[in-house]
């Protein structure tokens, strides 16, 4: 894709006010939700897309989740940590980059921005109940003792919030039933 060929790629999915060329070769897109930057190599050979996603202070206990999210969901894009920020990165020889798989990669960042760490802490959660199970696997319990004992751990102020009334637990521990069900057998 050549300078002018980015450049109208970007026109045409957003608006030409939000599309800014911050420096030849280097375009930002500015948006009330989101900060996206096009970016060329100095000899115009690469391109490179950036997204910021969130700090990596509210994203640490998820590093290997986003590992495993580049592994397995992310597709030609992927999560990347620089200066203390995860971002979405989409990286590409400019020389062969088509405007549609341009276009498809911007929309890729855009989805993994939407997403946020919704992805990456369910994929969290699930390694966890994962954890449950095996261990009470190992201790011999079945998965009617496995819930009862988080009945109990609930009912005692172990597990969840402070001032959680009845309700509340309840649908937490459907939640869990739903989760231990659907694992339980793997």
């Amino acid at each position: 894709m050549t300078l002018e060929e980015i450049a109208a790629t970007l026109i045409e999915l957003f608006d030409a006010e939000i599309v800014h060329n911050i420096a030849p070769g280097s375009w930002q897109i500015e948006t009330p939700t989101f900060r996206l930057l096009v970016l060329l190599s100095e000899d115009n050979t690469w391109l490179r897309l950036l997204l910021p996603i969130i700090p990596l202070q509210e994203a640490e206990a998820f590093l290997t989740q986003f590992l495993e999210a580049n592994f397995d969901d992310t597709q030609e894009t992927r999560y990347a940590l620089y200066d203390g920020v995860i971002w979405g990165v989409f990286q590409h020889n400019s020389g062969t980059l088509t405007s549609a798989d341009f276009a498809n990669a911007i929309g890729r960042l855009k989805s993994l921005y939407q997403v946020g760490v919704n992805d990456v802490f369910n994929r969290l959660i699930e390694t966890r109940i994962r954890q449950i199970i095996q261990a009470a696997k190992q201790q011999g319990q079945s998965l009617q003792a496995t819930m009862q004992n988080l009945d109990r751990f609930y009912a005692e102020g172990l597990l969840g919030e402070i001032d959680q009334n009845a309700a509340a637990r309840e649908q937490v521990l459907t939640a869990w039933r739903s989760q231990l069900e659907k694992l339980w057998d793997e």
